[in-house]
């Protein structure tokens, strides 16, 4: 709501406004993708439940890269004889979200196609249980699917970590630099942690891995911005942005 009131201001208007909104709307999903680990487990939730946090993720870390190699253009793009003004511009930006996008999506495609997982119904022995949890079938395509995530973050932070210190009053990379820090630190842990459990402790482990890093790309690269918005209006100036304005006001 704050961005939708505040959609003419410089500073929602600044690096993309437009993918600005697409990685909001891309994060619902992410969110909304761990409730399908939680509760009685059926054919079609055990189908769709990986693809959808598989896309939804995909969706929002490509968004992070093309706001991080927006950055990078625009700046590197003023300086004399260079040959990146002609990649200035929103086409770029939405080139590698599509792209990214349509790779995750193949991989999805191609493990639903050929090894779909299922509802499964374990009966361990001398326990007098019965399980009932989604068979994930093909661990080979579950990793391929979560490398390939991890790759997209590990990429956006380097290339966020490389325009940290272009100079700006709101550099936006500093802040995609920490919050890709936080998602592929989750990730990470979550590996280790998701192979030694089984059962609803790996459900467990998984959404918390989900919400944690939806968090950490919410509250790192939108909360700096609302509260600037809120809490310091003078600073939302396309002069203060641009560096031609000093605030006496510490923040």
């Amino acid at each position: 709501m704050i961005f939708i009131r505040n959609h003419n201001t410089p500073l929602v208007k600044a690096n993309n406004q437009e993918l600005s909104y697409l990685l909001l709307f891309a994060l619902i999903p992410c969110y909304l993708s761990s409730l399908l680990f939680i509760g009685y487990p059926t054919g079609d939730v055990c189908l769709v439940r990986q693809s959808a946090f598989g896309m939804s993720f995909v969706l929002s870390v490509s968004c992070i890269l093309a706001k991080t190699i927006t950055v990078m253009i625009a700046f590197n793009a003023t300086k004399p004889n260079s040959n990146l003004k002609k990649w200035v511009g929103h086409r770029l930006p939405y080139c590698v979200v599509v792209i990214c996008s349509v790779i995750q999506f193949i991989i999805c495609f191609t493990w639903l196609s050929i090894s779909s997982p299922f509802l499964d119904i374990v009966m361990p022995r001398n326990t007098g249980k019965i399980i009932i949890e989604c068979n994930e079938c093909s661990l080979l395509a579950f990793w391929c699917m979560l490398g390939y995530m991890g790759f997209l973050a590990l990429v956006s932070f380097v290339v966020a970590f490389l325009a940290r210190n272009l100079p700006d009053n709101f550099n936006e990379a500093r802040h995609i630099t920490f919050s890709m820090l936080i998602f592929v630190s989750v990730w990470l842990v979550f590996i280790p942690a998701y192979v030694s459990t089984k059962g609803k402790y790996m459900v467990a482990v998984e959404v918390f891995a989900i919400t944690s890093s939806s968090a950490g790309i919410l509250s790192c690269i939108f909360i700096p911005k609302c509260y600037i918005i809120v809490m310091h209006p003078e600073m939302n100036t396309r002069e203060y942005l641009m560096g031609k304005q000093q605030i006496s006001s510490r923040i």
